[in-house]
């Protein structure tokens, strides 16, 4: 039998380990900002060379890019340099928003089925706080259109699957203007806000619940319901550019 002589790893490649198992752990988001070489050397009890060895590391596989004077930002793990951005194509065209919507129904309701299975009591109590929050804007008639965001992104996280939770962020960085855009433009009354809170409380106490098939259809009902709102943002807006 032979054996191999033991080699130590250099410092920077196991801050490398660290950082790449904490972001496919989806402890980082896609757009997420590290923390500053000068905290990580603090962190990890090393060198600041060593960190920014490390970062410039992880740069190069494609799981982090530095910003000037912006620091080390999380990548997306389907980020693409390659064609059209989706965010500049849904600009252009909004109907291939309404595509978009079709292919969420496909992902989110699996998503949420995979969430209602696996979420940790931590994962519940996140959701609990976002449906808290749409609740008491709809007091005063408060958009509720980042917290609306922000649930279907846990949803994701909840899944403890780092894949979707990366497509997921990479979609709603991508309909953001729009989805603000459709806020504004049609959910106008108070029926409409109530009706949102009330499928995002459905699909929370779902989750919670654990039910697994109860939770796949209330995202599904919500994303139909979007569905419909969308496709009237968008004939509103043809209809606006058609009388100038």
């Amino acid at each position: 039998m032979t054996f191999k002589p033991i080699k130590p790893k250099k410092v920077s490649t196991q801050i490398a380990e660290q950082i790449r198992s904490s972001i496919l752990a989806g402890e980082f988001n896609p757009g997420d900002r590290l923390p500053p070489e000068r905290e990580l050397a603090e962190m990890f009890g090393v060198s600041r060379p060593s960190v920014r060895e490390a970062l410039n590391a992880l740069v190069a596989s494609g799981l982090v890019e530095t910003h000037q004077g912006g620091g080390t930002v999380v990548r997306s793990l389907l980020e693409s340099a390659a064609g059209m951005p989706l965010s500049e194509l849904i600009r252009i065209e909004a109907d291939r928003a309404l595509d978009v919507i079709e292919v969420r129904q496909g992902i989110e309701s699996w998503t949420s089925w995979y969430a209602a299975q696996r979420a940790l009591p931590d994962d519940v109590r996140r959701l609990e706080v976002i449906v808290k929050g749409m609740e008491s804007n709809l007091t005063d008639l408060k958009p509720s259109e980042d917290l609306d965001a922000h649930f279907h992104i846990l949803v994701a996280k909840a899944t403890h699957n780092v894949v979707w939770l990366h497509m997921m962020q990479s979609i709603f960085d991508a309909m953001q203007e729009f989805q603000r855009d459709v806020w504004r433009a049609v959910y106008l009354t108070q029926e409409d806000h109530r009706t949102l809170y009330g499928h995002h409380r459905r699909i929370y106490e779902m989750i919670a619940a654990k039910d697994l098939e109860g939770s796949r259809e209330a995202m599904l009902e919500h994303l139909r319901f979007a569905q419909m709102k969308c496709s009237a943002y968008v004939t509103k807006r043809e209809e606006e550019y058609k009388r100038a």
